[in-house]
Parts: structure tokens; C-alpha cells; sequence
């Protein structure tokens, strides 16, 4: 038995909820008022003889224990397996858990949180910190804030930070390696962070996995980061995550900005539940970690910048309105965000279940401008934050001549796609109704051209990044996800046929994880290099499970396999949300009728 399912058969969930919220009888199942929305009447319910639990309400999602830790805690699934398994008496692979790999990142951590001390002393003590206190206090970053986020100074020295480490008994080798100095041809080494203000960037448990660094002069670059290291990646981290994660849980809400100077000041007036993307674009490896604290995301832009870009110039728009999800260098020239367009924005709507607003700021405004000078106008900008479908007809319709016949059809080129990927049918209609309204059309236009492009198939897409599955009816993991699985994992010819598959299709925690891990990694060694050593098990079984021969000897009876493997998930999905009273969507259904169909 494998330590996943040992600990599932060890875990009683009904033990496990009633730890965080009271249960109430209801025939052989308990029910609860949910954990994870407010609500006045319960509608979320236990199924101890599947070891299972499904909200009924708002939330619209279930799982196991693990999923249950998970989003509760906000954690990921190793933390969620290690906290799990020390309470069921479980001893995880000791063997594991002390590899030479484990140990590297551990030791590269020391490393920063060595240097973090020392650029801090220099901040608060040094002669040469002069310049950095003298900045911040013009700022008004307040001493408690300098403490609390650690902040930092390096001296304008290219080897002070390199010899101070070196003499406290770290090697080199290592130093490089967490990206602290840059290696030269000849051998030679020097600092990269020198005569800077430092920001210490953590994970979400507090640890310094890189930096951030600002002059504090006129040259440039203006801001640099720690280069992307074993333990360091900018793709995934969230500057102030650590400190804002309690206030996070608490309003069930986060605000993204763009910048360190950004976070200080709105943590320092109160606003403790906001992070920075660091100057990038929100990425999907942020959003997976977003989603396990809150489906509240709301982003700080600057309406002035958004407005120009999706001003109508030359008879056209410019190629970046659909950029309006964007971010701002150190020289405030914009840096369009492709990939995380408005479109995709309302895909993650519907993936997360999540609500997704903006608040436009004022003309020139940065949010810690706005804190400084007006408190009060700061708190009404995020009350009157806009959803972002509606940010997006602000942006779109208000620039447009609604009596040109070819203004209307850019706009309706550019709404519609984000009106027809809103999931929700009364949310859509609404929409639909007010396009009309604005541009002056006939809303019978619009429902044609919506029903036109379902027809044509350009709104099927697969779901790269699903929530965690919705139901899990096993102590044990399901036979046909690890046998579609293995075979994915040891034939990665197959991945194109996979497309078909969405994570919901796997129904049980440690598969929908690595399936969700997978679809973000190019090859099995860069998942491997992604995974908690609590799931390398799990993927080693797969990689190494047999297949009955001859099945499988030519591709095309690989493909064959797997194909049946794909219906068979997708049909076992299907009658689930069907069993749980949930509406499965049409392309489920279709899928579900043409296997009959087949089989018949």
C-alpha cells in the first residue's frame, strides 16, 4: 500500500471537518454550514462511507482529506500529506525526505536568510545605509515595516556581501548557485546586488528564497531580482505572500500590485492582504497558488495607461487592447502581459470558480501614492472595484464612436469572446443585453453571433488549470486514472491526445495533481524537478506499472488505449455530476452519447 493511500485509510474525515466547523447528523451523511463561503442555511455535506464531502451552495466543490486540508489551510499537497500523515501515525520515507536534492535547497535557504541578517544590520546600523533610511522615511515606511519585511542595504562594494558569507563558512559554489554573486570568465566572482536597497523575497511558509534590489540613484536598471535559482522563481512567487496569507484567510480576499513600494505602504495603513507580481504579468504558477487562499482576486491598475492603450487610432485598435491586464516597468512604460489577456482572465473565472475585479486607479497614480495621500479614497477605489468584464467595456466602449458602423464591429470583436466565455447563463445574457445597449444594435446581432461561433467550435477549449476535482468516491485510487496516467507519463507521444482530458477527470487527489503538474512540464524529468517527494512516489509507480501485452506493442494501438482511457474518464465524470445533482456541461454530455453510441 502506498503511503497516499495508507494515510486516507488512517484519516476519518468526518474527524477531520468537525475540527473546524460543528456537524450535524443527516441520515447516514453529516452537514454542515460550509467552511469556505458564508452562508446562513447548510449546504455542506459529508459522506463518511466515501470518505468524501461536496458543498451544495456557492462553492460548488468537494474532494477528500487531502483536498479538504488543502483549501482550508491553503497549503499545497505535501504539506497537506505531511500534516496528515504525522496525525494518522503514517512515518513518510525517511530515505526521501533526507535527499541530497532536499538538502541543496535547505542549504541555499541558509544562505539567504544569512545574507538577509546581514543586509538588514547595514540598513539599520551602516554609515553607507544612510541613503536607503533617508529614502524609505521620505516614502514613509515606518520602522515597524523596515522590521517586518526584513528590509535590507547592500554596500557599494562588489565583494563585501560575497567575503562576509565566505568567512561565515559558506562555500562559493553556493553562493552562485542562489544567485547572490555572478561568476566571471576568469574564474573571479563579485556581488550581484551592490549599493541597493533590498527587499528579501519569501515563500509562503516565510523562508528567503531570493531577492529584490532598487538604486537609489538615477542609473539602471532601476529594479533587479535574484536570478531563477533551485529555490527561486519569479513565475511563481508573490511578494509579501507570507505576511499577507493570515489577512487573506480572514477576508477571504487579495489585492494584487505591481510593485514592492507598492506592498509597504498598504500593509503599513491596514491593508495586510495585498501581494506584488514583482513588475510581470500575473502568471498561471501565481493563480495556482492564489486559488488555495481565495477565489477573491482583485488587480490595482492604472486606468489612465489602460485607457491609451485601447484608444481606436487609424480606423483600427491598437494589437494590445486585449493587453489590458499589463504591467509597468521601473520606467513606467508599459509592458504588455501577453498570454494573461482579459479573455483568459474570464476562463480562470470559470476554472477558479473565482471572482476577478480590477480597480482602475487614478490618472498617474501608483496604489501607494493613493494610500499615502487620501486613505479614505484608496478604500472607496476597491469597494467600487469593477468586475472584469466590466473593466473591459470602460476600456472598449467609452473610446469608441458608437454611431461608426466599423467602431461597433471592433468592439463586438473584442467583447465578445469574453462574453461568451462566461460561464454562468443569466451573467452572459446580461452582458449580451447591455453590448447591445451600448453600441446600438439589435440584441437578436449579438445572440447570432454568439450562437455562430459556439457552432463553429472556437469557444472549446480544454481546462489547463482546474480547480481540485469536484468528487473522490475511493479510500483507493482509481484504476482507470492510473492506468491513463502511466500510460500518458510513459509514452509522452500520446500528449496530443490528452488535450481531450481536463484534471476534473481525475477524480482523486494524488492523480489530479500530477496531471495538473504534468500539463505545465515539458517532460517527466521537469516534473520530477516539480514535485513534493510526497507525490515522486506515486509518479515512480506509474512510470514503472506494466501494461498486459500485446496490447500495446504499436503506436497505434497505444492510441487506441488511450483514446478509450480519455471516454472512459470523461463518461465516469460525466455520470458523477449528474449522481451529485450538478449540470454537466454539453460537451460532457455529447462526449457521454457518442461513447453509447460506440458501444452500442
Amino acid at each position: 500500500m502506498s503511503i497516499i493511500s495508507e494515510v486516507k485509510q488512517r484519516t476519518d474525515i468526518v474527524e477531520l471537518v468537525a475540527q473546524y466547523v460543528p456537524l450535524q447528523k443527516a441520515g447516514r451523511n453529516y452537514k454542515a454550514l460550509c467552511p469556505f463561503h458564508n452562508e446562513k442555511t447548510p449546504s455542506f455535506f459529508i459522506f463518511p462511507e466515501q470518505q468524501t464531502w461536496h458543498c451544495f451552495g456557492a462553492c460548488g466543490t468537494g474532494g477528500d482529506v487531502f483536498s479538504f486540508l488543502m483549501k482550508k489551510e491553503g497549503i499545497d499537497f505535501g504539506q497537506a500529506l505531511r500534516i496528515l500523515a504525522q496525525k494518522a501515525g503514517v512515518a513518510l520515507n525517511p530515505e526521501r525526505a533526507d535527499k541530497a536534492e532536499d538538502k541543496e535547497k535547505e542549504k541555499l535557504v541558509q544562505v539567504n536568510e544569512a545574507v538577509t541578517g546581514y543586509y538588514h544590520s547595514l540598513l539599520l546600523d551602516s554609515r553607507e545605509g544612510e541613503i536607503a533610511r533617508r529614502y524609505l522615511a521620505k516614502r514613509g515606511i515606518s520602522g515597524e515595516t523596515i522590521e517586518k519585511f526584513r528590509l535590507g542595504f547592500s554596500l557599494n562594494n562588489r565583494e563585501a556581501a560575497k567575503q562576509y558569507l565566505m568567512n561565515k563558512g559558506y562555500e562559493e559554489k553556493d553562493l552562485v548557485k542562489v544567485g547572490l554573486i555572478i561568476e566571471k570568465e576568469g574564474g573571479n566572482s563579485y556581488d550581484r546586488f551592490y549599493n541597493r536597497l533590498m527587499f528579501p523575497i519569501c515563500d509562503i511558509r516565510g523562508r528567503v528564497i531570493g531577492f529584490g534590489a532598487r538604486v537609489l540613484d538615477n542609473s539602471l536598471p532601476k529594479y533587479i531580482n535574484s536570478p531563477q535559482t533551485a529555490i527561486f522563481d519569479k513565475s511563481t512567487s508573490l511578494y509579501g505572500i507570507d505576511r499577507a496569507i493570515s489577512m487573506v484567510r480572514e477576508k477571504h480576499s487579495i489585492i494584487i500590485v505591481e510593485g514592492y513600494m507598492d506592498v509597504l505602504p498598504l500593509h503599513q495603513h491596514g491593508w495586510q492582504n495585498v501581494v506584488a507580481s514583482m513588475g510581470t504579468s500575473l502568471t498561471i504558477k501565481q493563480v495556482d497558488v492564489l486559488k488555495r487562499l481565495t477565489k477573491n482576486i482583485t488587480l490595482a491598475l492604472d486606468a489612465d495607461i489602460a485607457g491609451k492603450e485601447a484608444t481606436l487610432r487609424d480606423g483600427g485598435v491598437l494589437s494590445n487592447l486585449e493587453t489590458v491586464v499589463y504591467s509597468l516597468n521601473p520606467d513606467k512604460k508599459l509592458v504588455p502581459a501577453p498570454g494573461w489577456i482579459l479573455s483568459g482572465l474570464v476562463e480562470s473565472e470559470n476554472i477558479l470558480d473565482a471572482e476577478i475585479k480590477v480597480i482602475p486607479l487614478p490618472p498617474g497614480k501608483d496604489p501607494d501614492e493613493v494610500i499615502s495621500e487620501n486613505p479614505v479614497l484608496w478604500q472607496n477605489l476597491v469597494k467600487q472595484a469593477l468586475p472584469i468584464v466590466d473593466f473591459a467595456f470602460d476600456v472598449v466602449v467609452n473610446k469608441i464612436d458608437v454611431n461608426k458602423a466599423a467602431d461597433k464591429s471592433l468592439a463586438v470583436q473584442k467583447l465578445l469572446p469574453l462574453i461568451e466565455g462566461i460561464k454562468d447563463p443569466f451573467r452572459q445574457a446580461q452582458y449580451i443585453e447591455r453590448l447591445a445597449k451600448e453600441l446600438k444594435v439589435s440584441e437578436s446581432d449579438i445572440r447570432a453571433h454568439v450562437k455562430k461561433s459556439r457552432n463553429t467550435g472556437r469557444r472549446r477549449k480544454t481546462n489547463a488549470g482546474s480547480e481540485q476535482s469536484r468528487f473522490s468516491r475511493h479510500l483507493v485510487s482509481s484504476a482507470i486514472e492510473e492506468y491513463c496516467l502511466a500510460l500518458l507519463f510513459q509514452y509522452p507521444e500520446l500528449r496530443q491526445l490528452s488535450q481531450e482530458l481536463v484534471p476534473e477527470c481525475f477524480q482523486h487527489t494524488e492523480n489530479h495533481e500530477l496531471f495538473t503538474r504534468w500539463q505545465h512540464c515539458c517532460d517527466i524529468s521537469h516534473l520530477e524537478n516539480e514535485l513534493d517527494e510526497s507525490l515522486l512516489e506515486h509518479l515512480y509507480y506509474l512510470l514503472h506499472k506494466d501494461f498486459p501485452p500485446p496490447v500495446l506493442e504499436s503506436d497505434k494501438e497505444r492510441q487506441l488505449v488511450f483514446r478509450d482511457c480519455i471516454l472512459r474518464l470523461q463518461e465516469k465524470l460525466a455520470r458523477t455530476l449528474e449522481e451529485e445533482g450538478v449540470d454537466s456541461s454539453q460537451q460532457l454530455k455529447e462526449i457521454f452519447l457518442r461513447r453509447t453510441k460506440r458501444v452500442k
